[in-house]
């Protein structure tokens, strides 16, 4: 009699296929490791050769020319990108040091190129890269590396996209945003009050960083910088881009709708824009408002809270948060106004593409153009 044998095609596949996506990531890891390290010691060879004149003017012009010959279809590799690995070198030499290691300015040989980032420079207790800033230093790419380089000043600035890159995996485009908008300096700096909402610590921490006291909306074009778009032009701008928008306010941010209608006594009511953030666990209700904050909003907020909660909320969901969103704040006034209040709000601020430098509009479309593609 033979014996029958079931088989789980079903968990047989997933295993195989988990273990091809973590060899395939262990690989990727490990590939982007050594074109950090071939960057860093090409970056060296050249700023060693070139910045003591060494090498006359032209150099890595016709060096890259050269590469090219020799190695066709080669690329990353031309002037520009050569240039970029050396500043890359320079940028991060003071704070990846071999041991015994002394620097000299001389002609280098070529097989001194080759420097192993993790092994040659691997980080002491008391360096300014801890083991887990390093892992992460080592798994974004070079592109990500040199836009941090050109658009941050200090390490701690540095270090925090960084670690947002690795830990969160933003593309290079979310990268670019993030920057942009001056994250680092913006989050957890809105103006709230859930020191006295929020009894849980942990989630009011979460909380602050969840949100930013300024949110860049570059997307959003209107003819002319001095008009200031009606909320409901505003809330269909955001709607047409909410990719973007979910983009702008940052990770486990999950879109409900827009005017979002809840009836009490009988009464219709409606949220301009309802999300639901994973990490927090509680829906999120931004209010648009195209002027200048007012106390007023927030008790309109609070009423809306109030609904959502009881209406809306899941039994397992935190407390919901309200965002009033608007053109211009006064401190002092957002102050007083969030004094006694039980819900917790914050008030934001936006800056649309009008207000932008001049070198950010070029890249976005003008109004005509906006018109066309709607």
């Amino acid at each position: 009699m033979e014996q029958s044998i079931s088989i789980n095609y079903a968990d047989v596949v997933r295993q195989i296929k988990n273990a091809i996506l973590q060899s395939r990531y262990r690989a990727a890891k490990l590939a982007n490791r050594e074109m950090l390290s071939l960057y860093f010691g090409i970056g060296k060879f050249i700023s060693e050769n070139s910045r003591d004149h060494f090498w006359g003017t032209g150099a890595i012009e016709s060096i890259s020319e050269r590469l090219q010959q020799e190695l066709p279809g080669l690329r990353g590799f031309s002037p520009a990108n050569i240039k970029r690995m050396r500043q890359f070198y320079e940028e991060w030499q003071p704070y990846l040091i071999t041991e015994n290691h002394i620097q000299s300015i001389r002609p280098m040989l070529s097989d001194e190129i080759q420097i192993d980032l993790l092994a040659a420079n691997r980080p002491t207790v008391s360096d300014d890269l801890e083991m887990d800033t390093w892992n992460s230093f080592l798994s974004i790419g070079f592109s990500h590396h040199y836009e941090i380089i050109i658009k941050t000043k200090t390490l701690e600035e540095r270090f925090f996209y960084i670690g947002k890159c690795a830990t969160e995996f933003w593309n290079y485009r979310v990268l670019q945003n993030n920057l942009k908008s001056n994250l680092f300096a913006k989050q957890g700096k809105l103006p709230n009050n859930f020191a006295i909402t929020i009894s849980d610590t942990e989630l009011r921490r979460k909380a602050l960083l969840s949100f930013k006291d300024e949110y860049l909306l570059d997307y959003i074009n209107i003819e002319s910088p001095d008009d200031e778009p009606d909320e409901r032009v505003l809330e269909s701008e955001i709607v047409l881009n909410i990719k973007n928008f979910i983009m702008s306010l940052g990770k486990d941010f999950a879109f409900i709708g827009n005017q979002h209608r809840f009836i009490v006594e009988e009464r219709e009511y409606f949220v301009d824009l309802l999300f639901f953030n994973r990490q927090l666990q509680c829906l999120v209700a931004i209010d648009l408002k195209r002027g200048e904050f007012k106390p007023e909003y927030l008790g309109k907020m609070n009423f809306y809270l109030s609904a959502l909660d009881d209406l809306v909320r899941l039994p397992h969901e935190n407390r919901s948060i309200g965002i009033i969103l608007c053109k211009s704040k006064k401190e002092k006034i957002v102050e007083y106004a969030f004094r006694d209040t039980s819900k917790p709000m914050g008030v934001a601020t936006y800056k649309l593409a009008t207000e932008l430098p001049e070198k950010y509009r070029d890249v976005l479309p003008d109004a005509e153009e906006l018109r066309r593609l709607m």
